[in-house]
């Protein structure tokens, strides 16, 4: 298994993740130009995706899923709450997936997980192929126990570092929206991240990527500092995703 981000943040979130038969994107909240042109950086062509999986309508993880799934033939994966919110084009190939239920594309068992955000029917991702598995664990304001209990043993994980407290507090955003992204229903802080990364264990990860950062109120480094004592210092196993640039694919064996 290997995968590859697009870039992430606040403004866009896309990733790739790959077997030997198999890819798929989960979300693509970059317009079609850009989301092909980061593709095909990385060696991608997008006509050969086996579908797109998305997490929640937000416009930073949809603005290209469905020009992308209507140039390309593609299939696309949602939750109801999910549809219902963005209502797309009939013509559309979708299938409606429950939260909870494994799903099987290619290679892939693939499991939505039900998080505690503020859209109307939010999953992130669990993907397996044979032995290995990848987490996708981003857009929560909360790590509850369920969430725990479902990313246990993973080979790699994307978790999200979007806000350092104190940046937030002190930053441009309006107290609405500081009370939004830090509430229930927001984004993981370094610290949240950090104590979630603590009570799940990192012995088996071999490949750790802080994610969906704020360019606002995160530092690439805070979140590095935060993380980097939970893999016993070992860097190489730590990866930040940006929103400017992508992750070059990553793998785990």
């Amino acid at each position: 298994m290997r995968f590859a981000s697009l870039g992430s943040g606040s403004r866009g979130n896309a990733t790739l993740v790959s077997s030997a038969g198999t890819t798929v994107l989960v979300d693509c909240g970059f317009g079609i130009r850009e989301a092909i042109r980061r593709m095909q950086s990385l060696a991608m062509d997008p006509a050969t995706l086996a579908g797109i999986l998305v997490t929640h309508e937000h416009i930073d993880h949809v603005r290209g899923v469905f020009a992308l799934a209507r140039r390309f033939g593609l299939t696309v994966y949602l939750t109801v709450g999910t549809w219902l919110s963005l209502k797309p084009d009939p013509a559309i190939n979708v299938v409606l997936i429950t939260p909870e239920d494994t799903l099987s594309i290619g290679d892939f068992d693939i499991t939505p997980v039900t998080v505690p955000h503020d859209a109307r029917e939010p999953v992130q991702y669990l993907i397996q192929a044979g032995e290995h598995r990848l987490g996708l664990l981003t857009d929560l304001g909360v790590v509850t126990p369920h969430v725990i209990k479902r990313y246990h043993q993973c080979d790699a994980l994307f978790i999200e570092c979007n806000h350092d407290s104190r940046m937030l507090d002190y930053g441009p955003y309006p107290p609405s929206l500081k009370r939004r992204v830090s509430g229930r229903l927001g984004h993981l802080s370094n610290r949240q991240a950090a104590e979630f990364l603590q009570t799940l264990g990192t012995d088996r990860l071999q490949r750790l990527v802080a994610s969906h950062l704020s360019e606002k109120n995160n530092l690439p480094e805070l979140a590095f500092e935060a993380l980097r004592p939970l893999l016993d210092n070992d860097e190489s196993r730590l990866v930040i995703a940006q929103q400017g640039r992508t992750v070059d694919w990553q793998s785990v064996s």
